[in-house]
């Protein structure tokens, strides 16, 4: 038993449904067909697992990936290094404070409990 779709424009939720339902409406395409007794069947086959070996092919299945590792040769040569040492040292001019002793005695005076 397969059943006509008729959808209302006026009652469709986004305005591509709307699009497709005034088409429809209008003769430019073509109603969907809906046949719930086969796709009633269909689904009691994959609930009872029958299906899902020949819906399942090779194709479908993931491959395993590959473990790639990554060496970085050491050249031994400073200027190699220098980029990163002026990336790693521009940090002193965003919102970097030099840390002193006093100041983490102070920390560490304020972490204490009140007595």
């Amino acid at each position: 038993m397969t059943d006509e779709v008729k959808p209302n424009p006026s009652e469709a939720p986004t305005h591509d449904a709307q699009l497709v339902a005034e088409s429809i409406a209008s003769g430019e395409a073509k109603a969907p067909q809906v046949d719930f007794e086969a796709d009633y069947a269909a689904a009691q086959q994959l609930s009872e697992g029958v299906a899902v070996e020949a819906a399942t092919t090779p194709e479908d299945k993931k491959s395993e990936s590959e473990v790639t590792k990554t060496q970085i040769p050491s050249t031994g040569n400073p200027d190699d290094y220098l980029e990163l040492a002026e990336e790693v040292g521009a940090s002193k001019n965003e919102a970097v404070t030099t840390v002193s002793d006093d100041l983490v005695q102070k920390a560490l005076e304020k972490g204490q409990p009140k007595k």
